[in-house]
């Protein structure tokens, strides 16, 4: 594969504390029926989905100074932008308006939204797609992640119960996983799916890396899944995410993806050990292929130390501002 091409970069972002934000997202609740409500994930609407505690900037940083070469950088919004953020020509905001047609919006399940990451002009035909809670840890060789036919994808370590329908306490993942097998199961041995060997795991939190055309196939050729998780206002635990299960499983089916075993860490914010966890990762920095850390603490203050932790804890880890970050300003006494 020529790695001289470009890798472009997608990210999504929201500020969960900007007041006209939190006001869209209240109406938009407000507004739900009652079986829109009943349907709606664990955690599907929680302060610890939606909340900025700086991870983008430390995600950039990261990605700085381990994947330099990287290609152009695009941050899906919600009519919003970083506060800290620098304009800058290799770096473009694509506002959900730009994307998603306006009888689907708004929409606060990321799910929904990354299904339209593919259509982003110009993007690149291989790429890396992030949530900004995920970070590079070590210098990135693309010869890890991408292949000359396809990608390489990475298991986490949770199994996931097989053969059951889609359940309502079930993480996203899970479901994800459970919706996948059920469509390639009922299309084995058909023209879509010659061939399917099902593997009840979810994958791991990870920089995913994706092919544009695989993205525009799997649209025309699974319509009734793109359209089943376009259609929710929240996270809905009956229509999971597809990008980040269905399109890799497809792809391992159709020999277009291969597992690899990446060396990777992930912390929970609302651990008890999370402190614990924080010191190893800052120990392992260097060592790893990438981290996750994950907001898990729900509806908790945005003074909760547990936050302040983890941003001194980013800043320790990657204290060079990115090209991306305006200057700080000082003030003269």
């Amino acid at each position: 594969m020529d790695h001289s091409q470009p890798v472009d970069i997608v990210y999504l972002w929201v500020d969960g504390n900007d007041p006209c934000w939190r006001l869209k997202r209240q109406l938009a609740y407000e507004k739900l029926s009652a079986k829109q409500r009943k349907t709606m994930a664990v955690y599907s609407n929680v302060e610890g989905r939606f909340r900025d505690n700086d991870e983008l900037r430390y995600s950039l940083r990261a990605l700085e100074r381990y994947f330099p070469a990287h290609g152009h950088i695009y941050i899906v919004t919600d009519s919003q932008a970083p506060a800290w953020l620098h304009a800058h020509q290799q770096l473009t905001v694509i506002d959900h308006r730009d994307l998603i047609p306006a009888a689907s919006l708004p929409t606060f399940d990321s799910g929904h939204i990354e299904s339209y990451i593919h259509r982003i002009p110009n993007l690149s035909e291989r790429f890396f797609y992030f949530n900004d809670d995920v970070f590079f840890g070590a210098p990135v060789k693309l010869a890890d992640w991408f292949w000359k036919s396809g990608v390489y994808v990475g298991w986490s370590d949770e199994p996931v119960v097989s053969n059951e329908p889609l359940r309502e306490d079930a993480t996203a993942l899970d479901n994800a996983c459970r919706l996948s097998h059920q469509w390639l199961s009922t299309q084995l041995n058909t023209q879509k799916v010659p061939h399917y060997t099902p593997t009840f795991r979810t994958f791991a939190h990870s920089p995913r890396p994706l092919i544009k055309s695989v993205l525009f196939e799997l649209e025309s050729l699974a319509p009734e899944l793109f359209a089943m998780v376009r259609s929710t206002v929240f996270r809905t635990w009956d229509k999971p995410t597809i990008v980040s299960d269905f399109v890799l499983r497809w792809s391992l089916s159709q020999g277009m993806a291969k597992v690899r075993d990446y060396v990777h860490a992930h912390v929970s914010t609302g651990d008890k050990n999370q402190p614990a966890e924080l010191s190893v990762l800052k120990s392992s920095l260097g060592e790893l292929d990438f981290f996750c850390i994950n907001d898990t603490t729900d509806n908790a203050h945005p003074d909760d130390p547990r936050l302040s932790q983890v941003r001194d804890a980013l800043q320790r880890m990657f204290p060079d501002p990115s090209r991306f970050e305006q200057a700080e300003v000082v003030d003269a006494f």
